[in-house]
């Protein structure tokens, strides 16, 4: 068995301790969601629509998946701290932004720059992949999201009380105040992972094509991407759903949009405790399938006319459950193609991740007015949940093929 490296927290001289992996990637949670319980305040205080300020959610994913292509060959190039540093340093700042903003068109500028601390996110897989193998790196990824979930799982019903308080504003300074001291913290305890590597960055890009030649790299992202692309629908759609067709308000939206946190951080349990010993393709294969049938399920029951409140978001814990099982492990499955080009793999398989998962929280949105219920949303989530399925199936099938 593979021995982890000493780690003494708050000495870089060593690696990062998992507390500070878990606050890396949890404040990049943290800022996708804390805020959604106000999108019906912003959209009176911007005076504008629902759609534009949903916009929040859609460009900073869309711009989160196109810095992680950019991230990972940078890490991979000059390291893992000093990208880390400066990602909390301008997230800190653009968060200062978004509360000063006169209007909404500056604050979707600096909602934009916010998506920086994605680099926390990918990094901190990163880190976990350089320190460890495979399958032990999907146990501690599985770890490192289930310390993570409990900031998704708190952070809506925080946004809705911070809102009902204070307004809006709180939650961007409440996300301030944490880049700034999560900063600083990685600043004390983020040794070094990374040995850097004496090439350019255009080589480091030019090694791109090695990824993208793998079927099975392509798998993973599709396994990863599809399931989080349900998740990423209910970001777009659920704040709509919650406050227009049921008539919650931002606190009482606030608690119920933490269903599907329960069920991830159950799903990250999981992971943590059985990816060594079942292998990573069997835990994707079951959280798909897990996802799927809750999906699928809700739609039958609103199809039937029996949808309500407590059905919508009680069978989005399955949603929840099946990515906790789903992403550390296809993370994992991503980054192993190809170990030397971890930081690259975490990048931009979790920008195809992302990207997606922004087209469907825009087409949410998009599709959800004033009459429509709560259907379109469900539909896009069962579908994405379905081909997540046949995602690792054919993933399954190649590498069976590969080995015969």
């Amino acid at each position: 068995m593979h021995q982890p490296p000493l780690v003494r927290f708050l000495d870089r001289a060593t690696p990062p301790h998992i507390l500070t992996l878990i606050l890396l990637a949890g404040i990049s949670a943290l800022s996708m969601n804390i805020f959604l319980p106000s999108l019906p305040s912003m959209t009176r205080y911007f005076d504008t629509e629902y759609r534009i300020v949903q916009l929040s959610v859609a460009l900073y994913l869309g711009v989160n998946a196109l810095l992680q292509v950019i991230v990972g060959p940078i890490s991979d190039r000059y390291g893992r701290r000093p990208v880390v540093l400066w990602t909390l340093a301008i997230f800190t700042l653009a968060s200062i932004g978004c509360v000063l903003a006169p209007n909404i068109e500056i604050f979707l500028a600096f909602r934009m720059v916010q998506a920086v601390v994605v680099g926390g996110l990918v990094l901190s897989r990163a880190v976990v992949r350089d320190m460890v193998p495979q399958d032990q790196a999907a146990s501690m990824i599985g770890y490192v999201t289930m310390g993570m979930s409990v900031a998704p799982m708190l952070a809506p019903a925080l946004g809705g009380v911070l809102d009902g308080i204070f307004g809006w504003k709180a939650s961007f300074w409440s996300l301030a105040a944490l880049g700034a001291i999560i900063g600083y913290i990685c600043w004390r305890d983020l040794g070094e992972t990374m040995v850097a590597r004496p090439v350019s960055f255009r080589a480091q890009v030019a090694e791109y094509p090695e990824l993208l030649r793998s079927r099975r790299f392509w798998g993973y992202c599709a396994a990863a991407a599809f399931a989080s692309g349900a998740f990423f629908a209910y970001l777009g759609g659920a704040p709509f759903v919650g406050s227009e067709v049921f008539g919650l308000t931002p606190s009482a939206l606030g608690i119920y949009f933490g269903a599907p946190a329960i069920g991830y951080m159950a799903g990250n349990y999981i992971s943590g405790r059985y990816s060594v010993r079942f292998g990573i393709n069997a835990m994707i294969l079951w959280g798909a399938i897990l996802s799927a049938f809750g999906l699928w399920v809700s739609m039958a029951i609103f199809l039937a006319g029996h949808g309500s409140v407590g059905v919508f978001f009680g069978f989005m814990t399955f949603v929840g459950l099946g990515n906790g099982m789903v992403l550390p492990n296809a993370t994992s499955g991503m980054l192993s193609v190809r170990p030397h080009l971890a930081g690259t793999a975490s990048g931009l398989g979790g920008a195809m991740m992302i990207g997606g998962g922004a087209a469907l929280s825009a087409l949410a949105g998009a599709l959800l007015t004033p009459g429509t219920g709560a259907l379109p949303l469900i539909a896009i989530m069962a579908a994405t949940s379905l081909l997540a399925v046949l995602s690792i199936l054919y993933t399954i099938h190649r590498e069976r093929s590969l080995e015969s």
